[in-house]
């Protein structure tokens, strides 16, 4: 493989849904020594795979005669959940000054995605010399960490005897809070509600990000003003006063804190002036707004089940018409599904071992009828090794099954949500479950598909359905509750939005990683939605 230079950093690869940034700190093991006269020295070389070709994203600093370098410099990458992001780490001896890699010494390389790096948190691996062979024993261990500040910090507050402004009856105050801004200024951060008529408010709780109140820093200047309330946008100054998250947090449900609001001018003119009124913090709490990937590197798998359609609606496999029929490319769009959504949720779960059912045939011997049997024939482990696996078991059933109907999805459904109501026991963010459904048609039993989508709104569960071939899609659309809250046929309401569809036929002449971006697009946000939900942290998260 030629590795490419870029003279400047490749600019944002990806999609809009980038859900944060990842740190890689590299070390390495036990490299090959290239120099004759002393250790090798060793710098490491980060490509990412754009367009089919890897480019250059970054390099660490060189260390000095060392074997065994800790990398000061980390590389950090910009994070995408619904791409596979392909990453090679390639590690060199330099030998001269030169920036060409051809002039150094080459000591192996390691390729994976970023979502293996971020699912086990820090991986080690044998490093391979371009023949695919060990490069001696050398290995090289990847650390990844979320690079945000993911702090909120929610304030309580009121007011006590604040200064009247108004000729004819109380003030309508509110509170304003600033922070320094980098040109030396104070920049507006938040801003409260009017409460309207009195000199005692008590303002509503709010939440906003640590970094927003004070760039993080609690030890930072920030200030507070009082204002009363004026239609024609000529608000009245009461008083201000500075203070630091840091002292705010002082405030306890018990022991409020209260701080003087000052009118400077006032000050000024009057001998006996005391304040404009207290400001009283009755609680403040720094708590941490944690994010996908939060769960995903405290330990959180993704449990991956696919459920796919075999109606007598598909066609005979046998013929070309039909949508299971395999081409000589050997796929069709239920592989194109299976491999779109499959390659990038596999990274997720550490066995790699999915459930793959099949509903809408006659099974073997006897012909019965079965909406949710296992298309490795084997019920009491219907597991697939990896996304591979699904594919070739699929490929397998086709020609012992007879395609017949109706088109049942509550059974899969309620199958899956069996298992991920098992794992609601253990109370942590450990296993979430992900059913694709592949399907040609219309739902038989959107009644009982309907209550075990409300039922399953419950659990720790998002389900995926693509629509393949052409037909009426609109009982899906109902299904997937972006416009409006899913009712269960006994009147109640979804807990929150599980279900996402997509018609593959709007997506026959794109990339085949559009598809993924469009179907897994919203699942980091149901993940997070639903162990917040439930007040469930991340398994191995850090106190705020």
């Amino acid at each position: 493989m030629a590795y490419t230079m870029t003279p400047t950093p490749a600019g944002p690869v990806g999609s809009q849904y980038c859900v944060c940034k990842v740190e890689l700190s590299i070390c390495g093991q036990n490299l090959l020594d290239r120099d004759v006269t002393s250790k090798s020295d060793p710098f490491c070389v980060l490509f990412m795979e754009v367009n089919g070709k890897w480019v250059e994203l970054d390099r660490t600093e060189t260390a000095v005669n060392n074997l065994n370098p800790a990398f000061a410099k980390k590389f950090i990458i910009d994070y995408h959940f619904e791409e596979v992001q392909k990453l090679k780490f390639a590690l060199f001896d330099q030998d001269k000054s030169s920036t060409q890699l051809y002039e150094h010494d080459f000591l192996g390389e390691f390729s994976c995605t970023l979502g293996m790096i971020v699912s086990s948190k820090k991986i080690t691996r044998t490093l391979l010399l371009g023949n695919g062979k060990p490069a001696g024993k050398g290995m090289i261990t990847i650390a990844a960490q979320e690079l945000s500040d993911n702090r909120v910090i929610t304030l309580s507050v009121a007011g006590r005897k604040l200064d009247k402004k108004d000729l004819f009856g109380k003030s309508d105050p509110f509170l304003e809070f600033y922070k320094p801004g980098d040109d030396g200024k104070w920049m507006l951060v938040h801003r409260t509600e009017v409460i309207k008529y009195t000199l005692d408010p008590v303002w509503k709780p709010f939440t906003v990000p640590l970094v927003s109140l004070c760039d993080g820093d609690v030890e930072k200047l920030i200030k507070v003003t009082c204002y009363d309330y004026d239609s024609d946008g000529g608000h009245d100054f009461i008083g201000e006063f500075q203070t630091s998250v840091a002292r705010l947090c002082e405030a306890q449900d018990a022991s409020p804190l209260e701080l003087e609001c000052i009118n400077p001018k006032k000050q000024k003119k009057k001998k006996n002036y005391k304040n404009s009124g207290i400001i009283i913090v009755k609680s403040c709490k720094i708590t941490r707004d944690f994010s996908f990937l939060d769960y995903i590197l405290g330990g959180c798998q993704l449990m991956f089940t696919v459920g796919i359609d075999f109606t007598a609606s598909n066609g005979n496999p046998q013929e070309p018409s039909s949508l299971h029929y395999i081409n000589p490319l050997g796929t069709n769009e239920y592989l194109s599904a299976i491999w779109a959504v499959g390659q990038i949720i596999q990274d997720y779960d550490s066995d790699k071992m999915f459930p793959a059912l099949g509903f809408g045939a006659q099974l073997p011997p006897d012909w019965k009828v079965s909406h949710e049997f296992a298309i490795n024939f084997n019920p009491r482990n219907p597991f697939c090794s990896g996304v591979e696996g699904i594919v070739q078991a699929y490929s397998a059933c086709l020609p012992h099954i007879r395609f017949y109907g109706p088109t049942n999805f509550s059974p899969i459904i309620n199958h899956v949500a069996r298992f991920a109501a098992q794992a609601t026991q253990q109370e942590t963010a450990s296993q979430y479950f992900i059913l694709l459904i592949i399907t040609d048609g219309v739902i038989s039993d959107m009644d009982e598909t309907r209550h075990a989508v409300v039922q399953a709104s419950k659990l720790p569960m998002s389900i995926i359905i693509v629509g393949v071939g052409n037909a009426d899609f609109a009982a899906m659309e109902f299904l997937d509750g972006d416009s409006r809250v899913l009712h269960s046929y006994t009147g109640e309401e979804a807990v929150r939005d599980i279900v996402q569809f997509v018609p593959f036929r709007n997506f026959r002449n794109v990339p085949k990683e559009t598809l993924a971006k469009a179907v897994l697009a919203e699942l980091p946000q149901q993940v997070v939605q639903y162990f917040k939900h439930q007040n469930l942290p991340p398994i191995n998260s850090e106190p705020a």
